[in-house]
């Protein structure tokens, strides 16, 4: 490993698990303080535990990114917790689908654009806000998905609505702050080894199989390979890279 980040801040949103709390520990292992920030205190604090065992350091804070008060709040104790801000990963989001449009149930629509949407304006607004104050800038990385932007898929329409809306606002954010010292970008993954790509009733080994049949690299991602593009993307190696969209999903969306 190298140390990348040594001296800096990192905050990540959803990191209680999965492909967030995979982001909270690469990031940890290359020398970053990470705030892991969601909705839910004790997989937050399971996530903190495992950083502080690898001799990382760490804090946990509760937050909800539907309510700006919460997230302007989370980047201020993030501050309190470190002394700055240097980068931030919007992970939190949700999964709703299952239905064709004309069948989408308006909860469903209204939480995937509360949470996976709103979310993440919110989240970008309270980032910028001190980043901009920050003589260092930073780095933020939203995680959309290869659903959305890149691919489609029946019955999943208001969740590849609102990915294909968080590629286009990071892109749009990335213009309107790079002036600043901001850069923004953001990941899409594919399939990944989580509980998340499952179908209903279907066993790790039933997507195993599955993967072998659909996917162009014949598997999932590891958590730790969609880590290893944000770190990429938030690290001085991708300096001039700006309002860039990296998928990473074995070529689905080729």
């Amino acid at each position: 490993m190298t140390a990348r980040f040594t001296g800096k801040t990192v905050l990540v949103t959803g990191a209680g698990s999965g492909i967030g709390r995979a982001i909270a520990l690469a990031f940890a292992a290359e020398g970053a303080s990470v705030v892991a920030a969601g909705r839910t205190a004790p997989s937050l604090d399971e996530t903190v535990a495992l950083i502080e065992k690898e001799g990382g350091t760490a804090a946990a804070v509760t937050a909800d990114v539907t309510r700006s008060e919460d997230v302007k709040a989370l980047v201020g104790r993030t501050v309190e917790h470190f002394g700055s801000l240097d980068v931030a990963v919007n992970n939190a989001g949700v999964f709703r689908g299952g239905a064709p449009v004309a069948d989408l149930p308006e909860e469903d629509w209204r939480s995937l654009l509360d949470i996976n949407v709103t979310g993440v304006l919110f989240s970008l607004q309270a980032e910028i806000a001190q980043m901009r104050n920050q003589p260092t800038g930073g780095a933020i990385v939203n995680i959309a998905a290869n659903l959305g932007a890149h691919r489609r898929t029946p019955g999943l329409a208001g969740y590849i609505a609102s990915k294909a809306a968080v590629s286009a606002l990071t892109r749009a954010a990335a213009l309107d702050h790079i002036a600043e010292g901001i850069r923004i970008n953001a990941v899409s993954p594919g399939p990944s080894a989580t509980p998340m790509s499952l179908r209903p009733g279907e066993t790790d080994a039933d997507r195993a199989d599955r993967m072998k049949r659909v996917s162009p690299l014949g598997r999932v991602s590891s958590t730790a390979e969609i880590a290893a593009a944000v770190l990429y993307l938030a690290s001085p190696d991708a300096a001039s890279v700006v309002g860039s969209d990296l998928v990473v999903d074995g070529g689905a969306a080729a």
